[in-house]
């Protein structure tokens, strides 16, 4: 075996280690969005709740019990889905940024040739 074959086996291992990367960053990249969509219910869910209770204080909307309770689950609920997807979110955007920071190693490591130098020749 030449060090050439050993050469391309350690730039296949490379390619395939990258794009195990790019899959991994990828499907954090669907976590972060899912839980931004989830957020934005979750903010739409405190603020509803959050007028609700504000009506009935100031009398614009009848006061009952069912009324009541249904805001504050919505406000309570909101509270929790956003603090629990903000830090999911978090988690996520954490390994893509350790994702993304391997791959940039390893594709420095790849022995990757100007491609530019050959398109300046066929210009002339």
């Amino acid at each position: 075996m030449s060090d050439d074959d050993t050469d391309e086996g350690s730039d296949r291992d490379l390619r395939e280690q990258i794009a195990r990367l790019e899959a991994q960053i990828d499907a954090l990249a669907e976590t972060v969005e899912s839980c931004r969509k989830i957020m934005l219910v979750a903010k739409v869910a405190i603020a509803g709740g959050v007028l609700l209770i504000l009506a009935m204080v100031l009398g614009a909307v009848r006061s009952e019990l069912a009324g009541l309770s249904g805001a504050t689950a919505a406000l309570l609920g909101g509270i929790v889905l956003l603090g629990s997807n903000r830090s999911t979110s978090d988690q996520a955007l954490a390994k893509m940024r350790k994702a993304e920071a391997a791959r940039a190693g390893l594709i420095d490591r790849l022995e990757l040739r100007p491609v530019d130098d050959g398109l300046a020749r066929q210009e002339s």
